[in-house]
């Protein structure tokens, strides 16, 4: 009776430490996942700031709407936001861990009984779910986006209304082309309109009330409405009609943009993994395509290996009082130089197709040295010196 007594008694407080347990790392990945998601959500504002004012150039230059704007930069963002993840975790884990540390929480985990290994799961299971969201990005959403985003700019260059005409403005479009628009509306009707043609045997002059950019048997012209035409001949001789509806011939105006071609960003990891043999430019790209589908593979490790070097800044060393603001300087430091040096070999994998496995060996080789030392330390002496008492822990973690 004595022994089950007893022995319901351990199994008690058994289940009632596994409890804590979980309490205890719930209450971690918490902790640390609030400024990582923080940290990533701030990078990615200045990102789509930065992106926004690189094509700025589709409203200056190209007449386009606020709305193309917003479309194409929304559709830049999932292969920034892949590159950023990495940067905003060990931002967030570095401030997380630092404060945890600091205020004894992490010391407090380890005098009651937690191993290494526990204590830094929950920022591990945290990087690996963004890891895998950044994988699933770079194979599904990435190519998806910017195939849609290319489309979109070939569209917007061969949009021959936002190179001829702009509102309000005397636009010299092409060589001996020269168009005033008053006021362009929404559906893409121009009102007021003045065009001057510089010809071999003279000039021509077109006012009308109306006009619209249209194709007539695939030939870009303008379609003129309520306007009059009067043309200067070489013999200095005028020419004044007035017409209902008129047809301004602009293919010889036209600047071809070439047909839609896809970069190796844009492409499925299908594509870059088995070109096609028929299509020349990607049989003579086979080294470069093959480098970025490394990259994108690669790329989530970046997450565990940057989590990895913020934990070993933190809890690679023992406790100090005055704060670890020089091994998280150092283990910065390092984790950017290993990203600079992953974005190098990508290049390099351009010419030479065997220098992809650095792609693996750069993150992986980050993890392991980061991990490392964490596991090399006694819990014994990071307690004591932590707390300034001794809990009499023996072992490692």
């Amino acid at each position: 009776m004595a022994f089950a007594i007893e022995r319901d008694k351990c199994l008690a407080r058994a289940s009632l430490a596994m409890s804590a347990m979980k309490i205890i790392d719930r209450y971690l990945f918490r902790q640390i996942a609030g400024p990582v998601v923080a940290a990533i959500g701030a990078l990615t504002l200045v990102a789509v700031l930065g992106q926004s004012l690189g094509q700025l150039d589709l409203i200056v230059e190209r007449g386009q709407s606020a709305w193309t704007l917003v479309k194409v930069t929304a559709l830049a963002l999932p292969q920034i936001v892949t590159l950023i993840l990495p940067i905003g975790v060990l931002v967030g884990a570095l401030m997380a861990l630092n404060r945890l540390h600091s205020e004894h929480e992490i010391v407090v985990c380890f005098a009651g009984g937690m191993s290494r290994w526990q204590v830094i799961d929950p920022a591990f299971r945290l990087a690996s779910l963004i890891a895998l969201v950044a994988l699933a990005s770079n194979l599904f959403l990435q190519p998806v986006a910017m195939q849609e985003m290319r489309r979109e700019l070939h569209s917007v260059r061969a949009d021959l209304a936002s190179v001829l005409v702009r509102e309000g403005q005397f636009v010299e479009g092409a060589p001996g082309l020269t168009i005033y628009a008053q006021r362009i509306d929404q559906n893409g009707l121009l009102r007021n309109l003045f065009i001057h043609v510089e010809r071999d045997q003279g000039a021509t002059l077109y006012d009308a009330e109306e006009g619209r950019i249209s194709e007539l048997d695939g030939r870009p012209v303008m379609i003129l409405s309520s306007g009059s035409t009067s043309e200067f001949s070489s013999g200095g001789v005028l020419n004044y009609v007035s017409f209902d509806d008129y047809v301004v011939e602009l293919g010889s105006y036209a600047v071809s943009s070439g047909p839609l071609h896809y970069k190796e960003s844009d492409r499925w990891l299908s594509d870059l993994l088995f070109p096609n043999p028929a299509n020349e430019w990607e049989t003579g790209n086979r080294l470069k395509l093959l480098a970025e589908a490394h990259a994108r593979l690669s790329g989530p490790l970046y997450v565990l290996a940057f989590m990895a070097a913020a934990l070993a800044a933190v809890l690679g060393g023992s406790f100090s009082r005055m704060g670890y603001s020089r091994r998280i300087a150092v283990a910065a430091s390092v984790a950017i130089a290993v990203r600079l040096l992953g974005f190098a070999a990508v290049s390099a994998c351009g010419s030479n197709a065997w220098l992809n496995i650095i792609q693996y060996l750069l993150p992986l080789g980050l993890l392991w040295f980061s991990v490392r030392p964490m596991f090399r330390q006694k819990i014994q002496r990071f307690v004591e010196i932590g707390s300034g008492r001794q809990f009499g822990l023996e072992g490692r973690a």
